[in-house]
């Protein structure tokens, strides 16, 4: 069995868990170009991010920064803060982490349950998305303490390289046969850190980033948005992991189409995230003007389950305008066709 796609029958730390994550074929057109899902959700915590929050840490402890007993600091929207909390946990640090009450409450909830301070930017429960404050209230905590450490994710060349391992479990798993990954754009780490090493490997492949409309990495005009997790929002810089020389098309997704699309794709028996619901729908879009025989692969960064009280209750969608039956049933009746051939 290939390296890449094998992990020890029993491990002794959860991060061991990390990586190896299964590939789902969601559909296929006529012409058999096909639709690959990489389930991030997968790792422990569920998501993609456990990757980088491990590597940010090593490469911390490597260079000195980090020494035992210490302590980490980061802005998070949930899933980084949650990959951070396990591998703080089992390497004996404290964490803090800098929220805002834009993040989904089960993140929040499952950062203190395995130990972690959460600080919040504001003490009211607005759900404005609040980064830049953030970034600035964990760099304020980190300054000047002894043996504490700001990963400060968004300019960290150690969140890239986090993801080098998804490139070569996909190049394995298919046999360097894929033609155009498409991803979800935040602090840039999954998209580029993947593209930078798959391009090593495949160096033809067509790379697209998915961020959500309101959203300035791509271009204005920018407001607020709901898909947690990604896109760059007004006031917070664009992160140094943000390569656009690795993007050849950047696109945006608007929160009721990536939400539909969450859902629609829930009732074919798969959860995922909000963010990852922009990402199909984008793929989703394209897959029937494909050249036949190809293959894209789309990171699914995040599953569904800490989304039940936002993206899959009807009431929470209702209330801030974004329920939509009609785009519902055309993403069920587009997704229907394709999962037919």
């Amino acid at each position: 069995m290939n390296e890449a796609l094998h992990r020890p029958a029993v491990v002794s730390r959860v991060s061991e868990l990390i990586g190896h994550t299964p590939l789902l074929e969601l559909c296929r057109t006529e012409n058999g170009s096909r639709l690959l899902l990489k389930l991030e959700m997968f790792n422990p915590t569920g998501s993609a991010k456990i990757r980088m929050a491990r590597q940010m840490v090593l490469d911390a402890e490597a260079r000195g920064e980090l020494r035992p007993g210490g302590r980490i600091v980061e802005s998070t929207s949930g899933n980084t803060g949650l990959g951070l909390a396990v591998v703080a946990a089992e390497r004996g640090y404290t964490f803090t982490a800098v929220v805002d009450h834009h993040a989904c409450a089960d993140k929040l909830r499952a950062m203190r349950a395995l130990g972690t301070e959460l600080v919040y930017v504001s003490d009211d429960d607005t759900e404005e998305l609040a980064t830049a404050a953030r970034e600035e209230r964990a760099e304020e905590l980190a300054r000047g303490q002894d043996n504490t450490h700001f990963t400060e994710q968004h300019n960290n060349p150690s969140n890239g390289v986090g993801y080098f391992p998804v490139a070569h479990e996909l190049h394995q798993a298919l046999d360097g046969r894929i033609d155009l990954l498409i991803a979800a754009v935040g602090t840039g780490g999954a998209l580029c850190g993947t593209t930078r090493e798959l391009r090593t490997l495949i160096p033809d492949i067509t790379t697209i980033g998915v961020e959500p409309k309101g959203s300035i990495a791509f271009g204005g005009p920018a407001h607020d948005y709901y898909q947690s997790g990604t896109g760059t929002p007004e006031g917070a810089e664009i992160g140094a992991l943000v390569d656009f020389s690795l993007i050849d098309e950047g696109v945006k997704v608007g929160d009721v189409e990536a939400f539909a699309t969450a859902r629609a794709v829930a009732r074919t028996g798969l959860l995922i995230g909000g963010s990852a619901g922009g990402v199909v729908h984008e793929a989703l879009t394209r897959l029937p003007s494909l050249p036949p025989g190809t293959t894209m692969v789309a990171l699914i960064n995040d599953g569904g389950e800490k989304y039940l009280d936002t993206v899959f209750d009807d009431a929470w969608l209702a209330a801030r305008g974004l329920l939509a039956p009609d785009v519902e049933r055309e993403i069920d009746e587009r997704l229907g066709k394709l999962r037919r051939n």
